[in-house]
C-alpha cells in the first residue's frame, strides 16, 4: 500500500471516529451515560491511534494509545491528558538529541 492510500484510509477514519464526540458534546445532558463509554474507550483511542499515526508514526502512535487508556482508566483524564504531552515532550527531546548527534557526527 502506497503513502497516499494509507494517508486518505487514516483521514477518513479519524473524521469518522469524531463523530460520536460531537454527539457526547451536543448531546442532552440525560443521554450522556449511553456515549460516554464509547467516547472514552472507543473513539477518542482511535483518533489517538489515526492522528499520531500520521503525524509522527505507527510506533509512536501505539504508546499514546496505550498511555491514554491506562492514565485514563487507572487516573482519569487529568492524567490521561498530562501523559499524552509528556510523551510529546519527550518525542521532540528525542529528536532534538538526534539532531545534536547527528550534526556531531557529520
Amino acid at each position: 500500500m502506497n503513502n497516499a492510500t494509507k494517508r486518505s484510509i487514516l483521514r477518513w477514519l479519524h473524521l469518522i471516529f469524531a463523530i460520536p464526540i460531537i454527539g457526547y458534546v451536543y448531546s442532552p445532558f440525560a443521554e450522556l451515560p449511553n456515549y460516554a463509554p464509547v467516547v472514552r474507550f472507543i473513539s477518542i483511542p482511535v483518533l489517538i491511534l489515526s492522528g499520531f499515526w500520521m503525524y509522527a508514526g505507527v510506533f509512536f502512535a501505539i504508546i499514546g494509545v496505550a498511555l491514554w487508556l491506562g492514565a485514563c482508566y487507572l487516573s482519569g483524564y487529568g492524567a490521561a491528558i498530562l501523559s499524552e504531552v509528556a510523551l510529546f515532550v519527550a518525542r521532540k527531546t528525542w529528536l532534538m538529541i538526534r539532531a545534536r548527534q547527528s550534526k556531531k557526527s557529520a
